[in-house]
């Protein structure tokens, strides 16, 4: 019986730090030759975003569902400034992880930035920035960069 219970407090204590691992924020820029007005389109607009971050997209108001090889997810555009930035929660995801678009101009090149941010677990981020790095490539394929 001892041995029981303490394998059930091990099993909770694991559950527990998985269920609490956090996962990192992580930021990306990229240069993209396009005026910031066409790229926050890209970044914003369904039949845009279907073009290069997802196989599918649609919204209703702030709820936007993309889809990739016949599986969906739900996102809810939770902030945005036009021409400027918007961010995105996953349902289903912890309320402080987010996924984030923002169009500056670089101070000394004056080239349009298109800034990413994202959250992954941290053996898992450089897997996600060559999958960022990809989706940007269609992004600039398609907007005709």
């Amino acid at each position: 019986m001892l041995i029981f219970l303490l394998l059930q407090r091990i099993r909770s204590a694991v559950f527990l730090q998985l269920c609490t691992m956090a996962r990192k924020k992580f930021q990306l820029e990229y240069i993209i030759r396009s005026s910031p007005s066409i790229l926050y389109e890209f970044v914003t607009q369904p039949s845009n975003l279907a073009q290069w971050f997802a196989d599918y997209c649609d919204a209703e108001n702030d709820i936007y569902i993309f889809g990739w090889n016949g599986s969906y997810q739900r996102a809810k555009r939770i902030e945005w400034e036009e021409d400027e930035f918007v961010k995105f929660h996953w349902e289903g995801s912890p309320k402080e992880e987010f996924f984030q678009f923002r169009i500056f101009k670089s101070e000394i090149s004056n080239e349009t930035i298109l800034e990413i941010t994202d959250f992954a677990e941290e053996k898992d981020i450089k897997e996600q920035t060559f999958l960022w790095d990809k989706q940007v490539e269609d992004l600039k394929h398609a907007i005709g960069a």
